[in-house]
C-alpha cells in the first residue's frame, strides 16, 4: 500500500482512486435511463394489449366451435337441427302469464314460452350445460316460491333464473357488456339468410281471431317463408343438413354479434320504425337496406353512433340482450349489409329488420360455417349492392324485383348466407 508521502510520486494512481470514489449517475444520465424505459414501455404495452386481444379472439373462436359441435351432435341425436323459435306453450292463448281469479294481480307464471326460444336453448345439453338444461326442461320452483313450468316462460321474463343467466360459452370475452337491464346475453346469432320478411314470425303464428296457434298450415304464410327465409335456420321450422344444397362448407350457419353498452352504437342499439314491416311490402328496409343511413339517422361526425334524436331500442331491448329469445334483434343476423354495419328495424324491437353481424374484434367478425368450421370475415368482404331490394314474396302478383330463387343481390356475403340459391363461391373469404 502506498503511504501519503509516496502518492505524490504516483499521480496516475492518485487520480484513479479519486475517480473511483466519485463514481455514480449524474442527473442527465438518470433522465436518459428514465426516457429509455418510457420508450420501451410505450413499445411493449400495445404488444401486450394485442396479445391479450389475440387470446380473447382465440377464446371466442373456441366458443363458436363448441356451439358448432353442439349443433352437429343435436342433429346426430334428433336428425334435425335445433329449432329456432320453439318451446312449450298454451294452445289457446298468446300470453306468458295469467291473472288470478279476480283479475287484479298476476298469478304465478304458468308457462307460455310462446314458441320464442332460440336454438341456443336446445343445444344446452350438448355444450356441457346439462345442469341448466335440467332446470329449464323440468318444472321449477324458485326462491320466491313461484312455480315455473317445463321449458319456462317467455324469454323476456327476468324473474326466471335461467333466462337472466349468462352462459359462458355464449359470450365472447372481448365483449364487455354485462348484467341488467338486459337479461342473459349472447354474442352468437343464427343466420336466417339474406331477406328480412317473416324473420320475426316464421312458419307458425298465434291467430288472434281464432284464439289458437296455427302450425305451418296456412298456405300463404308457408309460401312467403319458403321464398323469403333462405338461411340455414328457418324460424319456427325444422331444417336439416340435407337442406343445405349449396354445401355446408359454403354456407354460414351462425355469426357473431355485439351486445349493448348503452352508448347508442349503431350495431347494438337498433333504429326503430323504418318501414317494411307488416303490410308495408317492398317499402322501407325491404326496398332499401340502407334506409337508416339514407334517412340521415347516423351521426356524420361520429359514424359509429346514431344521431341525437334517433328513435332506438334501449334498456333490455337491445342486440344480443336475450340469449333465449329467437327474434331478429336478439339472436338472428342476416347476410345483407357487411359486418359491423347498422341495425335498422322496420317497427319496434320485436319486428324484422336489417340485423347485421358485429364484433369487438378489430376489422371483422367470426362466423360458424354449417360444416362446423370457424372463419373470420373482414368488414371489407364483397357485399354487392347494399341498396338492392331484398328478396320478398307476398302473393302471385306482389313480389320483389329480386324474385324468389334469385342469386343473392349482396355479393359473396349474401351468397354465403343462403342455403340453396345455387350461387357459385369462387372467391376467398
Amino acid at each position: 500500500m502506498l503511504s501519503f508521502e509516496n502518492r505524490s510520486q504516483c499521480p496516475n494512481v492518485w487520480a484513479s482512486e479519486n475517480r473511483d470514489s466519485r463514481r455514480g449517475f449524474t442527473l442527465v444520465e438518470l433522465l436518459v435511463v428514465i426516457a429509455i424505459i418510457g420508450v420501451l414501455v410505450g413499445l411493449l404495452l400495445p404488444a401486450v394489449q394485442a396479445a391479450r386481444e389475440a387470446a380473447r379472439r382465440m377464446s371466442c373462436s373456441n366458443n363458436f366451435k363448441q356451439i358448432g359441435l353442439g349443433v352437429h351432435n343435436y342433429h346426430a341425436a334428433y336428425n334435425q337441427m335445433p329449432m329456432h323459435g320453439t318451446g312449450a306453450t298454451n294452445e289457446t292463448t298468446d300470453l306468458w302469464s295469467l291473472a288470478d281469479d279476480h283479475g287484479t294481480a298476476p298469478a304465478p307464471p304458468v308457462g307460455f314460452s310462446r314458441h320464442m326460444l332460440s336454438y341456443l336453448v336446445g343445444i344446452l345439453p350438448f355444450i356441457e350445460q346439462q345442469g341448466m338444461w335440467e332446470q329449464i326442461s323440468n318444472p321449477l320452483t324458485d326462491e320466491a316460491n313461484r312455480t315455473w313450468p317445463a321449458m319456462g316462460p317467455a324469454p323476456y321474463a327476468v324473474r326466471y333464473q335461467a333466462w337472466r343467466t349468462d352462459v359462458p360459452t355464449y359470450r365472447c370475452p372481448s365483449d364487455p357488456g354485462r348484467g341488467l337491464p338486459t337479461v342473459g346475453r349472447t354474442n352468437y346469432a343464427a343466420c336466417t339468410g339474406d331477406a328480412t320478411s317473416r324473420t320475426q314470425i316464421g312458419v307458425s303464428r298465434f291467430h288472434g281471431g281464432q284464439g289458437r296457434w296455427r302450425y305451418k298450415d296456412e298456405n300463404w304464410l308457408v309460401r312467403q317463408c319458403r321464398a323469403n327465409l333462405r338461411g340455414v335456420f328457418v324460424p319456427r321450422d325444422t331444417t336439416r343438413f340435407r337442406d343445405i344444397l349449396d354445401g355446408t362448407s359454403n354456407t354460414i350457419m351462425c355469426g357473431e354479434i355485439i351486445t349493448d353498452l348503452g352508448d347508442r352504437d349503431i350495431r347494438s342499439a337498433a333504429a326503430l320504425q323504418n318501414g317494411g314491416h307488416g303490410g308495408q311490402w317492398g317499402n322501407g328496409i325491404m326496398g332499401n337496406p340502407k334506409t337508416c343511413e339514407d334517412s340521415n339517422l347516423i351521426d356524420p361526425a361520429r359514424p359509429s353512433f346514431w344521431l341525437a334524436g334517433t328513435t332506438t331500442s334501449g334498456g333490455a331491448t337491445t342486440r344480443g340482450g336475450r340469449w333465449a329469445d329467437f327474434r331478429p334483434l336478439y339472436s338472428q343476423f342476416l347476410c345483407i349489409l357487411p359486418p359491423n354495419s347498422e341495425v335498422c328495424l322496420g317497427g319496434n324491437h320485436g319486428t324484422e329488420g336489417i340485423t347485421t353481424a358485429s364484433s369487438r374484434h378489430q376489422g371483422g367478425v367470426h362466423v360458424l360455417m354449417a360444416d362446423g368450421a370457424v372463419k373470420f370475415i373482414t368488414d371489407s368482404i364483397e357485399a354487392g349492392n347494399s341498396r338492392a331490394e331484398t328478396v320478398w314474396h307476398r302473393n302471385a302478383s306482389q313480389e320483389s324485383s329480386n324474385v324468389p330463387g334469385s342469386a343473392s343481390p349482396y355479393g359473396l356475403w349474401g351468397s354465403l348466407g343462403t342455403r340453396a340459391a345455387k350461387e357459385v363461391i369462387d372467391e376467398e373469404f
